[in-house]
């Protein structure tokens, strides 16, 4: 590219970007056609499935059942998709989509979860929403990033075992709590008599809340016991100071028994306990903190086992005695439940159990 006057040459760096960009949408077209030849986003609800092939711009609404997956393998065949080449996308919804993802296992569909904040915030401004147009939306993220997306694992029926029940337990101990205060205020404003019908109510449902509570934990031990792995998990990190039963249940049930997270500090930023920085410029230096988007029940939880280990582990009793000198409780209390999770996740990679051989400098 020649500019006027006799000897002036401009630079060909524009000509090279343009190459280059062409060579990279070649190679991510190349790497997506290798993977996956059809993308189909699907938006779940309790009754229906709105399924869009964003590319094409194709839309089907079917019944979230048998009937609607064979009204859905029939609309494939009429637009020619393969469903053993294509990958679905759909948001995790908390239940809705697992007769739709027993389906696609078993017809060897590949398929992937997101979580739906992450769909959302890829979209950029958005106006107006319906089934149609999130289906179309979630097509459009899977064809955008069809280079780096991998298909989900196949459903493990006991790690979705336990976290039904784990859920299930969380909402008996809840509302065995609830009753409990119930009762305590009753006895505090009221004069108690023994034919108190309303207490009676409470202490019966007290009563069975806390027999069914002991049922769930039977069949969650049941469950471990019956899987060698597992159960050689639950032995190890329960060999920690902190770390009871509930913990170790739920880190097994949620890190699919230390396999869908590939370190401790990738599973410390989903359960919230890593601090990332905050800073813009000249003028904003705020401190690191934890991000807001973690799971919370995990959090509360682990919260609960790092007080008990500053109580009884000589070893994090004296680094958290000797951090809250000059530190918030807070943020000392945040740094034990990392180490927790930094313990669990090396003794699970050695398999091995917690050794205690600490020893206080003289």
């Amino acid at each position: 590219m020649i500019a006027q006057g006799p000897s002036r040459i401009l630079s060909l760096a524009p000509t090279k970007v343009i190459w280059q960009k062409a060579i990279y949408y070649v190679i991510i077209k190349h790497k997506r056609m290798k993977k996956w030849n059809v993308i189909l986003g699907v938006d779940v609800s309790k009754l229906t499935l709105d399924i869009c092939w964003a590319e094409q711009n194709q839309h089907i609404k079917i019944e979230n059942c048998s009937k609607g997956f064979s009204v859905l393998k029939k609309w494939c065949k009429t637009l020619s998709i393969d469903l053993n080449e294509a990958l679905i996308v759909m948001e995790f919804t908390g239940g809705y989509e697992y007769r739709f993802i027993q389906f696609c296992e078993s017809m060897s569909i590949r398929y992937l979860r997101v979580p739906g904040l992450e769909i959302k915030q890829s979209m950029g401004m958005t106006r107006g929403k319906s089934d149609q147009e999130d289906s179309y939306r979630i097509g459009r993220y899977g064809e955008q990033r069809a280079h780096e997306l991998e298909a989900s694992k196949p459903l493990n029926n006991n790690i979705l075992s336990l976290k039904q029940l784990l859920s299930f337990r969380k909402r008996l101990v809840r509302d065995r709590g609830a009753f409990e205060g119930t009762l305590k205020e009753r006895e505090h404003m009221y004069e108690m008599k023994n034919k108190d019908t309303i207490a009676r109510i409470i202490q019966s449902k007290i009563k069975a809340n806390t027999q069914h509570i002991k049922q769930i934990e039977q069949e969650i031990t049941a469950i471990i016991k019956n899987n060698e792995d597992m159960l050689l998990n639950y032995r190890i990190i329960t060999s920690i100071k902190g770390i009871g039963c509930v913990n170790a249940w739920m880190t097994i049930a949620y890190t699919e028994n230390f396999t869908s997270f590939i370190d401790a500090r990738t599973y410390g930023v989903y359960v919230g306990v890593i601090p990332f920085g905050h800073t813009s410029g000249t003028s904003i230096k705020r401190r690191s903190r934890v991000s807001y988007l973690a799971h919370k029940e995990l959090k509360q939880e682990l919260s609960q086992a790092a007080r008990s280990a500053m109580v009884h582990d000589p070893e994090l009793r004296s680094y958290a005695e000797r951090l809250l000198k000059n530190k918030d409780y807070k943020l000392v209390q945040n740094n034990v439940k990392f180490k927790l999770i930094l313990r669990m996740f090396s003794l699970v990679k050695r398999g091995e159990l917690y050794v205690e051989n600490y020893r206080r400098a003289a």
